[in-house]
């Protein structure tokens, strides 16, 4: 597996998103044996990049990541996020990134990441009741204490990720983005280049969409996030097919699969981008894992450059907590 740097930090250049073994999506919380072995699996695999958030359960899914990492947890960088639970409160869902809850937040997450230090330490969304200047200025502390090396946001604006780099340097900003979710190319991706950010797409095969194996939702549990999302609701989930069946006609010609050609075609959007799949199968993170060789030709980056954006916005109302 090849790598690449987030501002100043190593990771493998494809990472593994581990929220969908713990909430969400169908099949969650079913099988934590077999996910502990997808995420050893992704170890052997040279994967080195592991990504959790507290909201993921909650809580269950870093639990789940540290007991995997074991004895290895040195050996890998490891991404969790905060902000989304009220600790200040009464510890229930809402946005709170005052430094008070900043500091109840990564004691929880230390604990039950079972170790004393976070590599990359996000904001999962912003506050509007927080200056981001107190937000980052506590993280900037936490990195001062040896509690967590490096910070980022997830889903900020591009004022927001100025202000917050001018109180101390954001590693890596998260978004949504792939080959039906390309709103970053506007602006965040042009200023994180700028910045000398790294850049990590959530979602980068389209919650599952890209792969080819959704086309309906029948297959999808009662409490799966997709069955409440407007991309995969009525007309949409048809229209959004023509996207797959770009991604598809590319994969037959270079033999691969769709899920190998979407992430190949993230990897070629440039240097310090390393998208963070998500499965808790292992024949998946396998077939996932061999995108880091694969190559598309100039003619074929730009045929699925050309297929438009997903019908649908992103989120039912807009307020992406979950992911």
């Amino acid at each position: 597996m090849k790598h690449t740097t987030l501002g100043q930090l190593e990771v493998s250049r494809l990472g593994l998103g581990c929220m969908g073994m713990s909430a969400f999506y169908t099949g969650a919380n079913t099988d934590d044996a077999g996910s502990v072995r997808t995420i050893q699996r992704a170890l052997e695999l040279g994967i080195t990049f592991f990504d959790t958030a507290e909201i993921y359960g909650p809580y269950k899914n870093e639990e789940l990541l540290g007991r995997a990492l074991g004895s290895r947890r040195d050996q890998v960088v490891v991404a969790t996020k905060f902000g989304t639970i009220l600790h200040t409160k009464d510890g229930g869902r809402g946005l709170d990134g005052s430094p008070a809850n900043v500091r109840l937040s990564v004691e929880g997450s230390l604990r039950r990441l079972g170790t004393d230090y976070i590599d990359l330490y996000y904001q999962h969304r912003m506050d509007p009741a927080t200056p981001v200047e107190d937000t980052a200025g506590a993280l900037k502390e936490l990195i001062e204490a040896g509690k967590i090396r490096h910070y980022g946001l997830s889903e900020a604006s591009p004022e927001t990720i100025r202000r917050a780099h001018a109180v101390h340097p954001v590693t890596a900003v998260q978004t949504e983005y792939s080959l039906w979710s390309r709103d970053p190319e506007a602006e965040i991706l042009p200023l994180v280049r700028e910045l000398g950010i790294g850049f990590v797409p959530y979602s980068p095969l389209g919650r599952g969409f890209l792969t080819g194996t959704i086309r309906s939702l029948d297959g999808l549990d009662e409490h799966d996030f997709r069955r409440h999302n407007p991309r995969f609701a009525g007309g949409n989930l048809q229209r959004n097919l023509g996207i797959v069946e770009a991604v598809d006609a590319v994969a037959r010609e270079v033999g691969a699969t769709p899920a190998q050609v979407a992430l190949a075609w993230l990897l070629a959007q440039g240097g310090h981008i390393a998208p963070i799949p998500g499965t808790k199968h292992a024949g998946r993170l396998e077939e996932n894992a061999a995108a880091d060789s694969l190559e598309l030709s100039a003619g074929q980056l730009q045929a699925l450059a050309s297929v438009g954006t997903a019908a649908g916005d992103r989120y039912a109302d807009m307020t992406p907590l979950n992911k």
